[in-house]
């Protein structure tokens, strides 16, 4: 995936407006599953990475809705929904973000949906279900909310910045992760951990915190959330002055985020397990 440089394009607004369908349609789907009995069905990484029966619907929603529609392209799916593609689109799914706080009725999960192609992203949605409301983006087309041209906050003081961040699974990152709050903390205004990456980048985008990072991102978590950032005038990457990874994300508006980046570098944020 690489930024955007050039004008929107009508597939762009194609490839956004149905994502944006299917988020919402899947989004309707999880919502009616609330009642299920029996809402974690498996575990990923480990016993705190859950996934339910309603993350699988979901993804199997979406992904049938894409090949109905454009049967050439890719797809990559958190839950394993993989369909290699011709077309040169590739979908980067997101069925659940957040979906510890789904199972625990906490309003912070989303529906991500994104779409590539050789020249990086060119559309994305989130849509946070509970709340109804739908984040969207084409590559230089700008961000929306609802409809509604959002940017990001223009706040130059890191001591007075509102930061969001997310944890891993693993207890030895989460330890690491600790430290790195710990020393923190004092620098800035305060932290918030929402639980759902892609509404973390969304809520940079908005204006909500001034910033936010984590270690450990997949492109499924990071994709239309990035381009929701970007186009609503973040600046996103890594620590390094490279694209964000799995190694390291980082959004901020662009007058923060190179002294977060510094004092992240200096707790070595980007070099834990």
């Amino acid at each position: 995936m690489s930024a955007p440089t050039s004008q929107p394009t009508e597939l762009g607004r194609e490839l956004r407006d149905l994502a944006a369908r299917l988020a919402f349609d899947a989004g309707e789907l999880i919502e009616s599953m609330r009642d299920e009995v029996d809402l974690i069905g498996d575990t990923k990484s480990s016993a705190t990475d859950v996934v339910t029966a309603a993350d699988k619907a979901s993804e199997r929603l979406i992904i049938e809705g894409l090949l109905a529609a454009r049967p050439n392209d890719g797809i990559l799916g958190e839950e394993g929904g993989d369909v290699d593609g011709t077309s040169g689109i590739r979908w980067l799914i997101d069925p659940i973000d957040g979906t510890t706080n789904y199972v625990y009725d906490v309003p912070a999960y989303s529906v991500s949906i994104a779409a590539e192609s050789s020249r990086g992203i060119e559309a994305g949605v989130v849509y946070e279900p509970k709340a109804e409301t739908m984040y969207d983006a084409i590559r230089d087309g700008g961000a929306r909310r609802n409809g509604s041209t959002i940017h990001t906050t223009s706040k130059a003081d890191l001591a007075t910045s509102l930061v969001a961040t997310g944890f891993g699974y693993s207890a030895d990152r989460r330890r690491g992760q600790g430290q790195v709050i710990a020393e923190l903390l004092p620098q800035i205004r305060d932290i918030r951990r929402f639980g759902s990456a892609a509404l973390d980048l969304c809520f940079v985008a908005e204006g909500i915190v001034d910033a936010y990072f984590e270690r450990g991102l997949n492109p499924w978590d990071l994709a239309a959330g990035w381009l929701v950032a970007s186009e609503a005038g973040a600046v996103v990457g890594d620590l390094r002055g490279s694209d964000p990874s799995p190694e390291f994300t980082l959004a901020a508006n662009p007058l923060l985020f190179e002294q977060l980046a510094e004092q992240l570098r200096t707790l070595g944020a980007d070099q834990l397990p």
